[in-house]
């Protein structure tokens, strides 16, 4: 299942609904941007002559106004286009990040998708404003061009040099500018992710000592920064000073023409001062480079949300789970990671309804066990099925509500303890039988709002996090997956919970990844994995004959 791609033109036309508006309104700017100077001029005929002034001095008031209007206008349209079109970016990559899953996201850090989802998105969304405010700002250097050519054709030629070489001071500017924009970009995601990390660390930084290391780590990134925004500022000044300079001299190059031209009785002094008017507006195509900087910073933004949304969503199948004990199987599976194979040609059948118990020294591949059983990593060969349903073509609902996860480290989601542990997907008595089979709800219920405290105010150990993250797996109809999820318990609660897993009364199958021997002699099963390989299946008791065995628990 693919997505459409992000493109600067996608963006820009999300603002279709405001973009009109922008437009008009735009365009009636550079109408009165236009049309003012010749009134005036006219007026300035009529003041020379002595006649008629109110003629021509109404309708400049009039077009005054209606300047003023269209820019109120464009103001209020122009907000409403980038907040909506902001919210729509973010919307999508958000939907992106977590379509991805676990896997299509492991090769952004966290810090780097928060950057690209809140900084990034909103330059981006400046795409459709900023190219309709380029074209438009465009328009009355070129009309004026025109009008110039109507009033005398060497006024359009001397003020047509001019803008050339505007324009060519405004096609290098925009090539660097988009590169920079990019770099700073990338250097703010840069900073964002060593943040995430030191937050996710904090204890660890306060207890050894080095936090004021870590500020220097965090802020490392910043001297890149500071020279990404240097270079940018200086070719914006270098742009603006050099198309600075183009301006006076077309201005001085046409006022020269037209008082020849005044002095021959070729043109009236109300059509050099239109004439002056209409230098000064094209001498203002230099001011196109703050445009033309938002419009490489809409871009960089896009192609930074775009890479989030190469990232191919986990897809689903149509299948729903026959009736069945909760099988789960392991053909030919093979995992790798980054040129190393985490399981190697894995062959399994675990019988359904049982207690499995999943060990091994670290880096065994227990872990990557577990999360294939879960789908939340697909093999890059072989199948993994669920009675006899392979997990890839299973829909979505049918694979969450039959299989569940906890993990060493949860992270609890929601406003509250009961929707950290219901996550929005089953009634409240089945919250509470969760938490009373998990040993959850004595903690629940000594908080100041029972299951109704928010988890901000919620304080809890590590092993209470665990509990409330057992509770939320446990809903699962057919396949518990624990990974290491009873570590930070203390003896007793662990053996309590133990009991319940072993003894599970809904006769679930139990896949669970632990390092204690008195877990795995009480499991039905133990799966023994060595280096990505099954090193043995059995009982406890069977497996404890082997000597590399029992090394596994010291």
């Amino acid at each position: 299942m693919s997505r459409p791609g992000l493109t600067f033109g996608a963006v820009a036309a999300h603002g279709r609904g405001w973009l009109p508006l922008i437009g008009l309104s735009a365009l009636v700017g550079s109408g009165v941007t236009l049309a003012l100077p010749t009134v005036l001029g006219r007026a300035v005929d009529s003041i020379v002559s002595g006649d008629g002034v109110t003629t021509w001095l109404v309708p400049a008031a009039v077009l005054i106004a209606l300047g003023i209007t269209s820019a109120l206008v464009d103001a209020f349209a122009g907000t409403a286009c980038v907040a909506g079109t902001t919210a729509w970016l973010r919307h999508r990559l958000v939907g992106g990040v977590l379509a991805g899953g676990p896997e299509g996201t492991r090769r952004f850090d966290a810090g780097d998708l928060v950057s690209r989802v809140s900084g990034s998105a909103s330059d981006a969304a400046q795409a459709g404003i900023a190219a309709v405010t380029v074209a438009a700002a465009a328009l009355p250097p070129l009309g004026s061009l025109v009008l110039l050519a109507l009033i005398d054709p060497w006024l359009a030629v001397a003020f047509f040099g001019g803008v050339v070489l505007v324009v060519a001071v405004l096609w290098a500017f925009a090539r660097r500018t988009a590169e920079l924009s990019l770099a700073y970009q990338e250097t703010q995601g840069r900073i964002a992710t060593l943040l995430t990390e030191a937050l996710t660390g904090i204890r660890t930084i306060a207890s050894a000592g080095t936090v004021e290391r870590e500020e220097r780590r965090i802020l490392g990134p910043v001297p890149d920064l500071h020279r990404h925004g240097r270079q940018t500022w200086q070719v914006l000044a270098r742009s603006g000073a050099q198309a600075a300079l183009v301006g006076p001299l077309v201005l001085v190059a046409v006022l020269a023409i037209g008082g020849l031209q005044v002095v021959s009785g070729r043109i009236t002094p109300g059509e050099l001062f239109a004439a002056a008017q209409y230098a000064v507006i094209g001498a203002g195509l230099g001011s196109l480079t703050g445009l033309l900087g938002e419009v490489a910073r809409a871009r960089a933004g896009i192609r930074r949300g775009a890479e989030i949304l190469e990232v191919e969503p986990v897809g689903f199948g149509s299948m729903n789970l026959p009736e069945g004990p909760g099988r789960l199987e392991y053909d030919d599976v093979t995992v790798r990671a980054d040129g190393v194979t985490l399981l190697d040609h894995v062959d399994l059948s675990l019988p359904g309804g049982a207690a499995v118990a999943v060990v091994g020294p670290s880096g065994a591949g227990k872990s990557v066990l577990a999360q294939l059983a879960g789908r939340l990593r697909d093999p890059d060969s072989g199948f993994v099925r669920l009675d006899g349903v392979p997990l890839r073509a299973l829909n979505h609902e049918a694979l969450r509500t039959a299989v569940g996860c906890a993990f060493e480290r949860p992270v609890l989601i929601g406003r509250t303890v009961n929707e950290a542990i219901s996550a929005g997907r089953i009634a409240p008595v089945q919250t509470l039988a969760a938490a009373q089979a998990t040993h959850a709800h004595h903690y629940a219920t000594r908080l100041p709002e029972g299951y109704h405290t928010p988890l901000p105010e919620a304080p809890m150990s590590g092993g209470e996090a665990q509990r409330l993250g057992l509770a939320r797996a446990w809903h699962a109809t057919r396949l518990l997956v624990l990974d290491d999820a009873t570590s930070s318990l203390d003896t007793a609660t662990e053996m309590q919970i133990n009991r319940t897993l072993t003894e599970d009364r809904l006769r679930r199958t139990r896949l669970i990844v632990t390092h204690r021997a008195a877990m795995a002699a009480r499991a039905d099963l133990v799966v023994w994995l060595d280096r990505g390989r099954v090193g043995g299946v059995g009982t406890h008791e069977q497996l404890w004959q082997n000597p590399s065995y029992r090394e596994i628990f010291g």
